[in-house]
């Protein structure tokens, strides 16, 4: 009877129990936010923001194939160095009495002729152009070759151009309109490997900035021989920094102003007491101008003026940038590395007679103040000047007569060389374009 009544009050305790679980679900239910219910229709997502089309590009491209096929032909009353032989180059006039052999000798030469191909394709970022040029006369390892050279490769899009073309330090400007090939030896005369930059691009100015390809070359002069100078290195710790700034004239013409810093190092790789490591810094400033004057300015003065210490190879035809001086007292590096100071100079005048004719005139200069330790016919000054008459029979051929004069001047021994030529020139130009 006990469990009996255990079991019946137990079952009263689960009965209640269900029956407050049951109210309070209840009360729960009542209390709760109901859902939200399920909308019929559903609303679109606000539309995206149209993508603009890009702006279309204006113009057609275009490409230009382009040069000309020239003959010189002429004589020269002294001697130069044959490798040279249809150029007025004044550092290879002889140094010493002889040293090309006799004087007087004939020439002709077509390695001016040059082929070239601009091409213009506009881009959204402005047109990009680009140039591809190359010439016959051979230099360096190929001197006195007729060959391929490449003078230009070179693209720009915008405010920035890279590859090979004119130096920024140098002005093409200068070059007067003359048959010889290498021109005046005091005028900057360098086409470099670049990237430039246009910090201003406007129609009466412009800066120009650029990072050039180094390269600077040493004379070790009266120690030449010497084995402790052989195992001396040359390096290049950055690439050259130039700039240009350009300010056209209201009147015709133009001034403008280049410059070059650059670093030099030498690393002595020998074993022994010696340490001839060092570096140098080199450095110059180039002022030239066009002036433009006369009835439609037929008339164009080309001046340039230039001076630094250890820009040598941006020259027309300089040597060497650095050479060697004594360190007393120094045991362990008993000579020093030293960057040659040079100027350069450029004067000629470019009158245009009238349709079929034209002349030009003028002189160019070379000083190098040489260090102590070059040898005593190390190249120190050049002199140049030419006189010519060029008759234009048709658009596109030039038949041109010229005199060159040079003199070559040695650093302390005394000597000097004066070169004497004549020249006639043929030349023939074309020019195809296509699109544009």
């Amino acid at each position: 009877m006990r469990a009996e009544k255990r079991h019946i009050r137990h079952a009263h305790w689960a009965f209640a129990l269900v029956m407050l679980l049951i109210t309070a679900t209840g009360a729960w239910a009542q209390n709760a936010t109901p859902p939200p219910a399920t909308p019929t229709t559903t609303t679109p997502p606000p539309a995206a923001e149209p993508v603009p089309a890009p702006a279309p590009v204006q113009g057609r491209s275009s490409m230009e194939i382009y040069g000309f096929a020239m003959l010189d032909i002429g004589h020269n009353f002294k001697t130069i160095n044959p490798k040279w032989y249809d150029t007025m180059r004044i550092s290879k006039l002889p140094k010493f009495e002889e040293e090309f052999g006799k004087d007087n000798s004939a020439f002709a030469s077509v390695r001016q002729s040059r082929l070239g191909v601009k091409a213009t394709t506009p881009t959204a970022m402005g047109d990009l152009k680009t140039t591809f040029e190359i010439e016959m006369f051979g230099t360096g390892s190929e001197e006195g070759k007729t060959v391929v050279r490449l003078r230009h490769a070179y693209g720009e899009l915008g405010r920035v151009g890279a590859g090979q073309t004119w130096s920024l330090f140098m002005d093409p400007d200068v070059f007067p309109n003359s048959v010889e090939y290498w021109g005046p030896t005091g005028m900057v005369f360098y086409r470099n490997i670049q990237v430039r930059f246009y910090a201003i691009k406007k129609e009466g100015s412009s800066l120009i900035l650029a990072l050039e390809q180094p390269g600077a070359s040493g004379d070790a002069g009266v120690l030449a021989d010497r084995n402790e100078l052989q195992g001396v290195q040359g390096r290049n710790p950055m690439l050259d920094f130039t700039g240009a700034y350009t300010l056209n004239l209201k009147k015709g013409g133009y001034v403008r102003v280049g410059g070059v810093v650059r670093r030099m190092a030498w690393d002595d790789l020998n074993d022994d007491q010696f340490d001839l490591s060092g570096d140098a810094t080199g450095w110059g400033l180039n002022f030239s101008s066009n002036l433009k004057f006369g009835e439609g300015g037929k008339s164009t003065v080309r001046l340039q003026y230039m001076f630094g210490e250890g820009v040598e190879n941006y020259m027309n035809d300089a040597p060497v940038d650095v050479g060697i001086v004594a360190n007393p007292g120094n045991t362990k590096t008993p000579i020093l590395g030293k960057p040659i100071p040079i100027q350069g100079s450029v004067i000629f005048l470019d009158h245009q007679i009238n349709a079929k004719y034209s002349m030009t005139v003028g002189y160019s200069g070379t000083r190098i103040d040489n260090t102590e330790g070059q040898a005593p016919d190390a190249y120190r000054a050049g002199d140049y000047f030419l006189i010519n008459l060029m008759h234009y029979p048709v658009a596109g051929v030039m038949i041109g007569g010229e005199y060159q004069w040079g003199r070559r001047t040695n650093f302390s021994d005394g000597w000097s060389y004066d070169g004497s030529k004549i020249q006639f020139s043929f030349k023939y130009n074309f020019s195809y374009k296509l699109g544009g």
